[in-house]
């Protein structure tokens, strides 16, 4: 997979799935990803994992979201949520001639505890800009730049109230058609304190996938 950075947080994507980790290289230009407190101290609690069951992603606290459909795979879970599972589709194969893939990602999961939570308007966008910064440091590079342009809006997933962020992550890498990745981050408050959260990794390429996982997201179903 991609370089993962096991230190500071912030909206990762797509990235190789070779066995042999290929540090992503990545242009000067653009804005900078915004990160959390360098106060707050990861858990020390281990991470529990959810699962893909059929059809669904199923979270640890036994939430679920449906998979984006039959042509995604069941892959590890790197965007950094708190007992989630995710899946993948690959785009472009062996495009390094290295035996490389590159796809889409999709993962599915609880906020992590140690990103503080409140349960209204601007909590749901601060925790939907920590968790997605978070991913792009595990799944990208602490040093990934935005194109212009990141959108926020207000969602509601069956009576929950949420916040959406969509935003283009530049991409540098050599023999890879792609210039850019589109990243779709959902928050969607629980009711009890907590939130579930989706992150999307679509390729600049395949944008129809981005309306398939807002449609998916409408369908989270809360177990309580």
């Amino acid at each position: 997979m991609a370089a993962l950075a096991t230190t500071g947080l912030s909206v990762g994507w797509i990235w190789t799935k070779a066995d042999a980790v290929v540090p992503v290289a990545l242009p000067s230009g653009g804005k900078s990803i915004e990160t959390v407190s360098p106060s707050v101290k990861p858990s020390e609690t281990p991470t529990p994992f959810g699962k893909v069951l059929g059809t669904e992603m199923v979270a640890s606290n036994n939430d679920s979201m449906p998979i984006m459909s039959s042509k995604w795979g069941n892959t590890d879970e790197r965007a950094g949520l708190w007992g989630g599972a995710a899946i993948w589709l690959t785009i472009h194969t062996n495009y390094d001639g290295k035996g490389g893939s590159w796809g889409n990602f999709t993962a599915f999961g609880q906020l992590p505890p140690d990103i503080p939570y409140k349960n209204t308007p601007a909590g749901l966008k601060e925790a939907a800009v920590q968790v997605g910064s978070r991913a792009i440091v595990n799944l990208y590079d602490k040093n990934a730049k935005l194109m212009p342009g990141t959108t926020h809006k207000v969602i509601t997933v069956n009576g929950h109230t949420g916040h959406e962020i969509v935003a283009k992550v530049i991409v540098k890498v050599p023999k890879l058609p792609e210039t850019f990745s589109t990243v779709m981050i959902a928050v969607i408050d629980r009711g009890d304190g907590t939130a579930d959260v989706s992150v999307a990794d679509i390729a600049g390429s395949t944008p129809a996938w981005q309306n398939v996982w807002r449609y998916k997201v409408s369908q989270i179903t809360i177990n309580k």
